[in-house]
């Protein structure tokens, strides 16, 4: 049993008091076998009128805030306690059929995956000739190796930078520049993936850096990677930042089919364009010591 605190707070600035529109959230932890929420909380200054929950279309807990007075800063904070329990080698039970690439995922499964198949940038060759480049050329390939091959070939190939603009840049930019966020490296490898085949979904949550001085790139805000539908082995993680498979110090808040659908936080305000300042966020992911650890 592993537990983990995070606290994930946002801060918008202006330089007068505006009004508020309404917000939405997704900073609420998904339930799942590798992770529990124990306890989750959610602060907002100024207090809202009104806060309702609801799920959207792939099932993300998302918070709606409505506003009544007006303040030259917007403060949300929310604070969570997970166990969060992932193997830290895990073994992917991949069904015969699928082990090997290419493979069909069937009539049933492929009306289901249909929008996780298909492109946000369907004529972007680069991206199908970078793909491609993980192939084995003597015609088939181990699925397990092709997908490894190319998390890890992000991670050791590309300049991790932090930008704080929202918004992805297209695959194409991140290939050319070979540098990106996050949410870009997760772009580039859903949009590679998919052309070839493969069903693949944008996931946003945090991350934990158990090592002091921090041993993963993307840590102190949210963090974005991927999944890739596997028959056998359903829905599995792949974070091209830090080379990392499976759930190990991922903890999962939100998936969806784009980026655009999993923007953390997002709302208007009523006022003058330069009313606005910028955004702060901090996310502080740390382990959840027991007293006897603190004996030891």
């Amino acid at each position: 049993m592993t537990l983990l605190s995070v606290r994930h707070q946002t801060i918008y600035s202006y330089a007068r008091p505006v009004k508020f529109g309404e917000h939405r959230m997704l900073v609420r932890p998904r339930d799942s076998m590798e992770q529990t929420l124990e306890s989750f909380s959610l602060s907002i200054h100024p207090k809202p009128v009104s806060i309702r929950w609801i799920h959207d279309v792939f099932g993300n807990g998302i918070a709606i805030a409505e506003f009544g007075e007006g303040s030259e800063e917007l403060k949300i904070v929310a604070s969570m306690v997970l166990d969060h329990t992932p193997e830290l080698t895990p073994a992917f039970e991949i069904d015969t059929r699928a082990k090997t690439f290419p493979f069909a995922y069937g009539d049933v499964d492929a009306i289901d995956l249909a929008p996780n198949l298909r492109r946000q940038y369907p004529n972007d060759s680069q991206v199908d000739a970078w793909a491609r480049r993980f192939l084995d050329s003597r015609g088939t390939t181990s699925t397990g190796h092709l997908l490894a091959n190319m998390t890890h070939g992000i991670k050791e190939s590309f300049k991790y930078l932090r930008r704080p603009d929202p918004g992805t840049q297209p695959p194409a930019k991140t290939l050319d520049t070979r540098q990106g966020t996050c949410r870009d490296f997760a772009l580039l490898m859903i949009e590679a993936v998919r052309s070839l085949g493969l069903a693949a979904r944008f996931v946003t949550g945090y991350l934990y850096s158990p090592a002091r001085d921090g041993d993963h790139r993307g840590g102190g805000a949210t963090h974005a990677w991927c999944q890739v539908y596997l028959p056998g082995a359903g829905w599995v993680e792949f974070d091209p930042t830090n080379g990392i498979i499976g759930t190990r110090d991922l903890i999962r808040v939100g998936v969806a089919r784009e980026p655009r659908q999993a923007i953390p936080i997002g709302g208007t305000f009523i006022g003058k364009k330069d009313d606005y300042l910028g955004m702060d966020v901090e996310v502080i992911v740390e382990q959840v010591r027991s007293p006897q650890d603190s004996m030891g």
